[in-house]
């Protein structure tokens, strides 16, 4: 089930379609030469368009519950390995020695 703040495909679909409309009137009213008669349609049109715009740039952004949370148990990792009292790599050697290797002598 899709989460309403989540810009889907089809509501990307229904943006494209309105500025294609809005577009496509303003062609055929400067063709007839009434485009500057048309302050009203036009007014309309933009407002269905900036309106759905407005929440593509909101919501296309947004994080979905899954995301935050995901978001969220990656930062608490971060966190415990933070807090954890690790040595600090300069205290020991990984070398590749045989040296270091008392099971085979």
């Amino acid at each position: 089930m899709p989460h309403e703040q989540v810009y889907d495909d089809e509501r990307a679909k229904r943006l494209l379609g309105l500025l294609k409309v809005l577009a496509a009137r303003i062609k055929a009213l400067e063709a007839h030469g009434d485009l500057a008669n048309a302050g009203p349609e036009l007014i309309k049109l933009m407002g269905d368009a900036r309106s759905e715009l407005f929440h593509y740039e909101v919501r296309r952004t947004y994080d979905s519950p899954e995301l935050m949370e995901s978001r969220r148990i990656v930062e608490q990792a971060k966190k415990s390995i933070d807090q954890l009292d690790l040595p600090d790599s300069n205290e020991f050697e990984l070398g590749d020695s045989e040296e270091n290797d008392p099971w085979l002598e």
